[in-house]
């Protein structure tokens, strides 16, 4: 029941930015799914400019910025209609966004147009929420943040599977994901009443933003969990970043070091693997 109600979730905010008539209008009207902000106040260029300066911050902070990006390909999942993506085309000669819906890759190509590099860019859907339509070997870097959480802890893990197919060997994956806090404990309970009540009673859920924040919570997936699925696909580099705010230190096997960083969402963190090489990848 809860993954009918995530994909009700995505599949209205797609289809309304589908009928909306720009991507300013996504913004204003969409902003439960995308930043939660709404109304007249809300506006792309906004939208976008919140993008660029955590893609500046996350990248400089995790030691993701090379001097060659101009001749490597960043594929992204979960690019929404763009609000990182835009940047991303002006730091790499190449991008590949992904999403689930149409509709927002649509806009997303809409957004880059304006405020990007659109020549740079290249869509792919996410079928079914857990298989990228991008072939082996794409990207140099495989980059997400705030997507993954929305997925079942199965579908997550199916796209880390993906990230390590589509990566080139000795790339790298830096892949956000949110993991147990204290607030969950009202936090998890709420959110299934949410998925009942977006499964039942779609129009009225949407008009609340707390009930789409809620409807789209759906795993909790920690470093240790994600790093040792990574390992029986692949071999690389790891590092984590976790917020300051969280007390105790991730626990991560084969001595896996961990990083703190300001101004991340206490309940989320990065997992970073350099040189990733799949399995089956002589070095």
């Amino acid at each position: 029941m809860a993954l009918r109600a995530r994909s009700v979730i995505w599949r209205r905010a797609g289809r309304r930015a589908e009928v909306l008539g720009n991507a300013d209008d996504v913004v204003r009207d969409t902003g439960w799914v995308f930043n939660n902000v709404t109304g007249e106040e809300a506006s792309l260029p906004l939208f976008v400019a919140q993008g660029d300066e955590e893609v500046q911050r996350w990248f400089d902070l995790m030691g993701l910025t090379r001097s060659d990006d101009q001749q490597r390909t960043l594929l992204e999942i979960g690019s929404g209609i763009g609000r990182m993506t835009a940047a991303f085309t002006r730091r790499y000669g190449h991008v590949i966004a992904t999403d689930i819906d149409p509709g927002f890759l649509e806009r997303c190509r809409e957004t880059v147009s304006r405020h990007g590099n659109v020549a740079r860019l290249e869509t792919a859907v996410v079928d079914g929420g857990r298989s990228l339509l991008v072939g082996d070997q794409q990207a140099d870097l495989v980059f997400s943040y705030i997507t993954l959480q929305h997925c079942t802890p199965e579908v997550a893990l199916e796209l880390v599977r993906e990230s390590v197919r589509v990566v080139r060997p000795g790339g790298t994956l830096a892949l956000n994901l949110r993991t147990w806090s204290r607030a969950d404990l009202l936090l998890w309970p709420a959110g299934r009443v949410a998925h009942i009540i977006w499964r039942f009673a779609p129009r009225f859920a949407e008009r609340s933003r707390l009930l789409t924040r809620l409807g789209w919570q759906a795993n909790r997936l920690g470093p240790a969990e994600v790093y040792r699925h990574f390992s029986t696909l692949a071999t690389g580099s790891a590092r984590v970043y976790q917020p300051t705010k969280r007390r105790r230190t991730f626990e991560m096997p084969h001595g896996v070091p961990v990083h703190r960083l300001a101004d991340l969402h206490p309940s989320h963190y990065f997992i970073v693997i350099d040189d990733v090489r799949a399995a089956s990848t002589p070095r």
